[in-house]
């Protein structure tokens, strides 16, 4: 999975990357209630626009992404001063608000995420198998704080297209993978995409636990 991901990016087959902000992530994002200055964390970031969104709106962002030929171009098509450096496995650049983390997202761990307060997946649990989706879940859980937010995209392909990435993950799973650590809340089930069939939906999560007193 990992090298067919690799591949995508050095052999510019990235048809899934959306060339504007995902418009769910304006209309839901403000609705969340994650505070300005949160930071939020963006699993298997690609190249996204919606990161540069979400830094204009006060939103200090975390992405972690595998392929360094995204970053690469994440980092050329944007304006700023770039810094690096090395954190453990990651090699780690940072544009603005933006710090971009390149490695393996199942190699990031919780001291890492320290400052996290919110996420934002628009294309990480659709681009896993369904062995991976589990403990990618899981995963997530163990890095977000008890009370914080996020927003998810899941996506459905068209009758009988088994195909991916991206994969089908239906409202059920959703549920399944994320309920026993989120508060899941169904948002809004998309129009089929024309040519391609594929439907998003959208849910807002919020992290369940008890809140620790300052």
């Amino acid at each position: 999975m990992a090298r067919e991901w690799l591949d995508r990016w050095r052999e510019g087959r990235i048809g899934f990357h959306r060339s504007d902000t995902h418009p769910a992530l304006i209309r839901y994002w403000p609705l969340l209630g994650a505070k300005p200055g949160t930071k939020v964390l963006v699993p298997l970031c690609g190249k996204s626009l919606d990161m540069r969104w979400l830094a204009r709106h006060d939103h200090p962002v975390l992405g972690i992404e595998l392929a360094e030929e995204a970053i690469e171009q994440f980092i050329a098509e944007g304006r700023g001063e770039v810094s690096r450096y090395q954190q453990g496995p990651f090699s780690v650049c940072r544009q603005g608000s933006v710090e971009l983390w390149c490695g393996d997202f199942f190699h990031f761990h919780i001291e890492q995420a320290a400052e996290i307060g919110a996420f934002y997946d628009r294309a990480a649990l659709i681009a896993l198998p369904p062995a991976t989706r589990q403990r990618y879940a899981f995963h997530l859980a163990q890095l977000i704080p008890p009370g914080a937010r996020g927003l998810l995209v899941s996506l459905t392909r068209a009758p009988g297209d088994d195909g991916g990435p991206p994969f089908t993950v239906t409202a059920e799973e959703v549920r399944e993978l994320f309920e026993p650590n989120f508060q899941v809340t169904h948002l809004e089930d998309g129009d089929p995409e024309e040519g391609s069939g594929f439907r998003e939906s959208i849910w807002a999560m919020v992290r369940r636990g008890p809140l620790l007193c300052p």
